[in-house]
């Protein structure tokens, strides 16, 4: 295994353990956390539609120099999880959580367990998909040189650490148990040794997989904050949880633009 390797798949370990971010909440009671988790969920929709727009959709426009082909691409990646959820509507039988003022219960199947609302697997695909590019851009960037290398781990790994704290929120209020949550956020958080397998695989070809993985990415994002998130944020009818929600989703907007600074270009 050359150093080069071995500092890639270093670093895309590292990344995938920050998932882990969630465990801080197992400080909290059950009761206190569910009554935080509508502003998680706020927080999560800021970020998906900061990461789309401020983020995803400015670096595809850049790299492809085409505006509109771009475009049909990010659509495609909407549809493409508008698809996904639909079957899985279907095989849940289109299960949905009743929600009051910001707490809300996950249906029970025949066997009294928890029902996940499908927004909890697009998060996982999407955060899959998403961890996926991360790989593949820290392996290309070890094969520039090291110091590039180091320096883009360490802006991936400030990125998803507020990324995968309101992820895991949303989960939560999917009905997945804490555990169940940690666990499976880290399963699909090991996308990025797969990507960045890849990068070292291919090379100077990296950057084409991205351009070809990035729309689906935006796409993904804007699908489930304005298709699954911002509808539950609107099953709250407290005004003080809406204003709560609101300020959550500008800090979470506000948190992919301050991440602008720590951007390698």
């Amino acid at each position: 295994m050359t150093t080069t390797t071995l500092y890639a798949l270093t670093s895309v370990v590292a990344i995938s353990l920050v998932s882990f971010v969630g465990v801080l909440t197992l400080s909290f009671n059950e009761r206190f956390l569910q009554r935080i988790i509508f502003i998680l969920v706020a927080l999560a929709t800021g970020a998906f539609l900061g990461g789309a727009f401020v983020h995803i959709i400015p670096e595809v426009f850049e790299r492809t120099g085409n505006t509109v082909v771009s475009s049909v691409a990010i659509i495609f990646g909407i549809i493409l999880f508008f698809v996904f959820e639909k079957i899985l509507h279907w095989h849940h039988n289109h299960g949905v959580e009743k929600c009051r003022d910001g707490h809300c219960d996950p249906e029970t199947d025949s066997q009294n367990s928890p029902r996940i609302h499908p927004v909890g697997y697009s998060i996982l695909l999407s955060d899959g998909i998403h961890n996926l590019i991360d790989g593949i851009i820290i392996g290309a960037s070890y094969l520039t040189s090291v110091e590039i290398g180091v320096a883009a781990t360490i802006a991936v790994i400030l990125h998803e650490i507020p990324q995968e704290f309101s992820d895991f929120g949303v989960l939560i209020h999917s009905g997945f148990s804490v555990k169940k949550a940690l666990l499976i956020n880290f399963v699909s958080a090991l996308t990025a040794i797969l990507g960045a397998i890849i990068a070292l695989a291919v090379g100077a070809r990296a950057d084409e997989v991205v351009l070809w993985i990035l729309p689906i990415a935006a796409g993904s994002f804007i699908y489930i904050a304005a298709a699954d998130l911002i509808p539950e944020l609107h099953k709250t009818k407290n005004i003080a949880h809406s204003i709560l929600q609101l300020l959550a989703i500008i800090a979470g907007v506000g948190a992919t633009l301050a991440l602008l600074f720590l951007e390698i270009r």
